[in-house]
């Protein structure tokens, strides 16, 4: 069993799915406005704060596939599950196409539903 402790862990849950375990680590959806007012994409900052560098600024670290092996954050009334090697610093994912009509390299909610 996995419990894990304190303010700083590399994962926040472990899920059970069908016997094989799963590290979880919990992010806050912070949804875009557009010119329209409409929320057009959210965004999950996947790093974590290691203290201070020597010019003063937090040091940003990024998770790899040790450290969790997915990202979850809630919307809308539903959980959506991220890989952790699908990410860098921080996570777009689109509610509404772009105007320009872009698809490729581009992540859309909907297809990370949990």
């Amino acid at each position: 069993m996995s419990i894990p402790y304190g303010d700083s862990e590399k994962y926040d849950m472990i899920l059970d799915v069908n016997g094989k375990l799963y590290r979880l680590q919990c992010k806050h959806a912070n949804p875009h406005k557009n010119e329209e007012n409409i929320i057009d994409y959210i965004t999950i900052r996947t790093t974590w704060s290691s203290g201070y560098t020597r010019n003063r600024q937090y040091a940003r670290n990024k998770y790899s596939k040790e450290d969790c092996d997915y990202f979850v954050t809630h919307y809308e009334g539903k959980n959506y599950l991220i890989p952790v090697e699908q990410c860098s610093n921080e996570k777009n994912l689109r509610i509404i196409p772009p105007k320009n009509g872009q698809i490729k390299g581009i992540n859309f909610l909907k297809d990370f539903v949990d």
